[in-house]
């Protein structure tokens, strides 16, 4: 095979173990990557998003200050309420405003139904696992690590949870992915904080293209969609959660379309629930490889609920929920994982087998009984919602880019 882009040093010569999706993956099948799928995800590691990149790069030449409103306001009305637009900003939001063929709405609304019912815990799972766990993506933690997110310490990992949660509530709420929808402006304006950070870090003196290839690259941006939209469904489903096939394509679809919209290439977005299981799996394979950053990015963000907003008896519930969400991640990442992230692997899991029985139960009711699964939705986003504030605080809305707005108009 003819290799068109020198491959990272950071992509390994062997494929490393990932022991929270071995059952799924030899149950479906899914067998690790060839050598061409190998190379191919070294070689996505030097892609960025070269049309959100390429945008950014006319808007500087023309002027931010004076383009950056016009791109805002495409971004809130839309490109044909944008008088007189300049050709580049008009050709981008023309495209990405036109969803592609492939999309289906009804499968989108189920995901997003699916996604809301899930809960408080679908967050749980969200945050405890492909979240805390994925620190042992050192490649990836090295651009955290070379913004105000990764040096902040205590803070950092916390803010920029908080930012992930309110862009997926976004991206699951009423038809947040139509476009002009809460969902799509959300996923574009971090597309384009994702341009803004990749400029950045690119030209620090501490970053080496021939060790790292591009920072938020097509492959970090592909795993990175995978564990936030369709990890937590896959990990649901081994705490209890039961899915249809329907709703697992759902689940799938759902994030391919979010991950278009992103700015990740086709060819790296997932085509159905057994695809996205084996692209995840793939992707893992390559970029499990913990290091220091691991736990200096890893320990603040499993003490944050130590700090959480809590209205009564916030000492006792703050501790709680640090067992609570350690006893979480020690269940799916295994003690070996948590060593490695330099956190106690001796919590029990006491959550997870509590939740097991009353999520079997809860949701095989959304799937037998007629209209119930719409109900769980409602209430699971509701409860959704109210976590927010209990992570940020009643006076803050975690808007999207707090943690990254020293750099410029990244806000």
């Amino acid at each position: 095979m003819t290799r068109t882009r020198p491959i990272p040093t950071r992509h390994p010569h062997d494929r490393a173990q990932v022991p929270v999706l071995g059952p799924t993956v030899k149950l479906l099948g899914i067998k690790p990557p060839t050598e061409a799928e190998w190379a191919t995800m070294g070689e996505a590691l030097t892609i960025g998003d070269e049309p959100m990149d390429a945008l950014v790069d006319w808007m500087y030449t023309a002027g931010m200050g004076q383009v950056r409103p016009l791109f805002d306001q495409a971004l809130a009305h839309g490109i044909a309420n944008v008088p007189d637009a300049p050709e580049p900003l008009r050709d981008f939001f023309t495209q990405v405003e036109n969803p592609p063929a492939w999309v289906d709405w009804d499968r989108i609304k189920l995901g997003e139904r699916i996604f809301q019912s899930a809960g408080l815990d679908g967050i749980y799972l969200a945050r405890d696992v492909p979240f805390l766990g994925g620190f042992v993506a050192s490649g990836i933690n090295r651009t955290l690590l070379l913004t105000n997110t990764g040096k902040s310490g205590a803070t950092g990992g916390g803010q920029r949870f908080a930012e992930t949660l309110r862009w997926a509530l976004d991206v699951i709420s009423e038809d947040g992915m139509r476009p002009g929808g809460k969902g799509f402006r959300s996923t574009l304006h971090v597309r384009l904080i994702h341009t803004f950070v990749r400029r950045h870090v690119s030209k620090l003196p501490e970053w080496s293209a021939e060790d790292w290839g591009v920072p938020v690259n097509q492959t970090d941006m592909a795993v990175t969609m995978l564990g936030a939209l369709y990890a937590p469904a896959l990990t649901g489903m081994m705490m209890g959660n039961i899915f249809t096939p329907r709703e697992l394509d759902a689940i799938a679809h759902l994030t391919r379309y979010v991950g278009w919209v992103m700015g990740i290439e086709e060819r790296f977005l997932p085509n159905g629930f057994v695809d996205a299981t084996r692209q995840l799996y793939h992707y893992l394979t390559a970029l499990t490889a913990p290091d220091e950053s691991s736990m200096r990015l890893a320990r603040p963000m499993a003490e944050d609920p130590l700090t959480w907003h809590y209205e009564h008896l916030a000492p006792l519930r703050r501790r709680i929920a640090w067992a609570q969400h350690l006893s979480i991640s020690t269940a799916f990442l295994g003690r070996g994982r948590m060593r490695q992230l330099g956190l106690p692997g001796y919590m029990p899991p006491w959550y997870p087998v509590a939740k097991f029985p009353v999520n079997l139960a809860r949701s095989g009711a959304g799937i037998l009984v007629p209209g119930w699964r719409t109900r769980q939705a409602r209430a699971g986003l509701r409860a959704q919602h109210e976590f927010m504030s209990t992570l940020i605080g009643p006076t803050e809305d975690g808007s999207i880019g707090g943690s990254v707005n020293y750099i410029g108009h990244a806000a």
